[in-house]
């Protein structure tokens, strides 16, 4: 059923397309002014072209293309992915009002919904499946706007987004592949190709931003191959799959929800409280703090794959450690005993002693 062969080519395919086609796309975002200025929020401080996005599109389309995947709501998919690409275009170059993107990710949603692509049913521990009935419809597009804003948020560090997408498309692939989801395996490798094709050109410092095109447009996909393969699990933790693999960035969307309403903020402003930049302000390089978060994206991606096919023991001894690294996020992100670190101070002190001894 899988070709290693149909793989690899596919994923070469779309990783050299975004590479190449990024430097066109480099050039269309400057002369029509789809750029991205520095400010008091943002850690850039040249003005660097966005709409990236265009790029991965393509790259993982022409993938697509050589794969010639079937499926009864790819032409759902299809429409609702150039609706997202086409408002975060329009974002990257205009700068439109938040409703208006949230209107466009809404139709995007309503292509999917329509074609009866939609969250039907969870398997919860000790209880089994449990069928949503009338609430599928508003859980999958909580999770498709969601998730698609998610990643967009995540995307303040240069290469941040690709990579953490890229990590947890790869660990969606590995379950697809595990469970024999053909259609999964086929987005998630092309996906993947052209990420690293771009990331080529996104890792800092940055040549060109992903922009809302790429950002949405992977949100929207990670959304879309997740319906797709991990909600139909049956694993005992199906339902907390999605979750685990796309951790980092739902928790910093969670997390930036609450500190917005405890402070009484609005939701919709940004701000430079996220995780990443609480990492980036206790010392680390802006590379540093990138590789720590794809560190910490591939341990939650491995914790997922553990607990799609494993033992209630296994299970149990995975949601352990999930718990100990949401326990850390949330420090990160100032959640915890009015700012304090317990954990990352005591890691910090054993690392400490471990360089006395040496």
């Amino acid at each position: 059923m899988f070709s290693i062969a149909d793989f690899t080519i596919a994923f070469f395919i779309s990783l050299f397309s975004a590479w190449l086609l990024t430097y066109p796309v480099n050039k269309l975002a400057v002369k029509i002014g789809a750029v991205d200025f520095p400010n008091d929020r943002k850690i850039h401080t040249k003005v660097t072209p966005r709409l990236g996005g265009l790029a991965i599109f393509v790259g993982a389309f022409l993938g697509a293309i050589y794969l010639q995947p079937y499926h009864e709501h790819l032409p759902e998919i299809i429409f609702g992915a150039i609706t997202i690409i086409i408002t975060g275009a329009l974002d990257d170059r205009y700068t439109i009002r938040p409703v208006v993107k949230l209107t466009g990710q809404l139709i995007a949603a309503s292509f999917l919904i329509s074609g009866g692509l939609i969250i039907e049913r969870i398997t919860l521990p000790l209880i089994g499946v449990v069928d949503l009935g009338f609430f599928s419809v508003l859980i999958t597009v909580l999770w498709i706007v969601g998730i698609t804003n998610a990643i967009n948020l995540i995307d303040g560090l240069d290469g941040l987004a690709t990579g953490v997408s890229s990590i947890a498309l790869i660990s969606i692939f590995v379950m697809a592949i595990i469970d024999a989801q053909v259609l999964v395996a086929y987005f998630c490798i092309v996906l993947i190709g052209a990420n690293i094709g771009f990331l080529y050109h996104n890792f800092y410092p940055a040549k060109i931003y992903m922009g809302d095109t790429g950002s949405n447009f992977l949100g929207y996909m990670i959304a879309v191959v997740s319906i797709l393969g991990l909600f139909k699990n049956i694993a005992i933790f199906s339902f907390v799959l999605p979750i685990v693999v796309l951790a980092v960035p739902i928790f910093d969307t969670l997390f930036s929800i609450i500190r917005r309403a405890i402070k009484k903020e609005n939701i919709m402003i940004g701000d430079r409280m996220h995780i990443h930049y609480q990492i980036l302000d206790s010392g680390y390089s802006h590379r540093k703090t990138v590789l720590i978060l794809y560190g910490i994206s591939a341990l939650f991606g491995t914790l997922a794959v553990l607990l799609s096919n494993a033992s209630i023991t296994t299970n149990l001894i995975v949601m352990f450690f999930l718990l100990i690294l949401l326990h850390i996020l949330a420090e990160i992100a100032g959640l915890v005993m009015g700012g304090r670190r317990p954990i990352l101070s005591m890691v910090g002190n054993v690392l400490k002693m471990n360089r006395k001894v040496e």
